[in-house]
């Protein structure tokens, strides 16, 4: 029965998952229009369905009836594949993320913290890709942005994942949620969120920090060339980046599928899936809160602030964090 542990229970596993994401990537897509609505005292999308609950079907049906058109002047193979660079990370990195007790998303392997290092950094090849491959000098800014943008923040937050897992002492994510502790340990790490949050933010292009795609800038940067199913690739790889990056923090900073204090984790394991995607959806509303709240700041203003604040108060933090780890833990 080897094979069915090695192989087939992890294949349906794989399955399910991206279906749930693909689903909750259309649904996330209305959850952020009806809050901005909210947001600006207006309506929202309320034709398809009620309440436009349908409203994701119809734009899914649209992008993929949509007139695919390639230029000719772009370098066709590479700017083919460049939307699938971008999607395939924010799917894979979900292979780690415990969702219950003992029971994984795909597999509990002892590299958690280095899978979803390595993984985050494969995104910002697609973007790169797409805008060289487009041949169009806005898109080739937009790709350069993008990945001068990723690269500077990529540092801090690695920084910050260091000093996290100073403190957990394991690579696995499965024991990052399982293991207790202590009161100061939480205090700590809460006291690093709001920083790692904005990280973030610049990680997945989200606003404030989409310069990359800014219209007024660049009329839609590296995504310029692209259209209908192409270009809905790269929407659902953002949007699915926010369901991961959110799943990531939830199980880093707030307990992952477990109730606060281990309230009910032996009582109703069943119940670890919800709680993790109860805490999802409330880090998916600071994604969209922050949209709605704060403009977006000049290019070198992002970069200065990485370098300069981030990049230091980050390496004080990882030095600090080793202090404690080696004289409280």
């Amino acid at each position: 029965m080897d094979w069915l542990n090695l192989i087939v229970i992890p294949v349906i596993r794989s399955l399910v998952l991206i279906v749930v994401l693909l689903t909750g990537f259309a649904y996330l897509t209305w959850y952020e229009r009806k809050l901005l609505a909210r947001f600006h005292v207006r309506i929202g999308p309320n034709r398809a369905g009620p309440k436009g609950l349908l409203q994701p079907v119809a734009d899914a049906v649209k992008a993929i009836f949509k007139e695919e058109i390639v230029p000719g002047h772009v370098d066709k193979v590479v700017y083919l594949m460049a939307p699938a660079l971008a999607l395939i990370p924010a799917l894979i990195i979900w292979a780690v993320i415990p969702i219950g007790k003992g029971f994984p998303a795909v597999a509990d392997v002892p590299i958690g913290f280095l899978w979803i290092l390595a993984v985050a950094g494969i995104e910002s090849y697609g973007i790169i890709l797409a805008g060289w491959s487009s041949n169009n000098n806005y898109s080739l800014l937009g790709a350069l942005r993008s990945s001068a943008q990723m690269i500077s923040y990529e540092i801090p937050l690695s920084l910050f994942l260091v000093s996290i897992l100073l403190l957990a002492g394991d690579f696995s994510l499965v024991n990052l949620v399982e293991a207790p502790r202590a009161w100061w340990e939480w205090l700590w790490l809460w006291a690093m969120f709001p920083l790692f949050f904005i990280c973030i933010l610049a990680e997945t292009n989200r606003s404030p920090f989409d310069l990359p795609e800014t219209e007024n800038e660049l009329v839609a940067g590296f995504q310029t060339e692209y259209g209908g199913i192409k270009f809905a690739l790269f929407f659902m790889a953002e949007y699915i980046n926010m369901i991961t990056t959110s799943a990531i923090m939830a199980t880093l900073f707030f307990g992952g599928y477990a109730l606060p204090f281990g309230i009910g984790s032996e009582i109703l394991p069943i119940l670890g899936p919800f709680i993790l995607a109860a805490k999802i959806i409330v880090l998916l509303f600071l994604f969209i809160w922050v949209r709605a709240s704060l403009g977006r700041p000049r290019y070198d203003q992002l970069m200065r602030f990485t370098w300069k604040t981030l990049l230091p108060i980050s390496l004080a933090y990882m030095i600090i964090t080793a202090l404690l780890a080696v004289f409280f833990k």
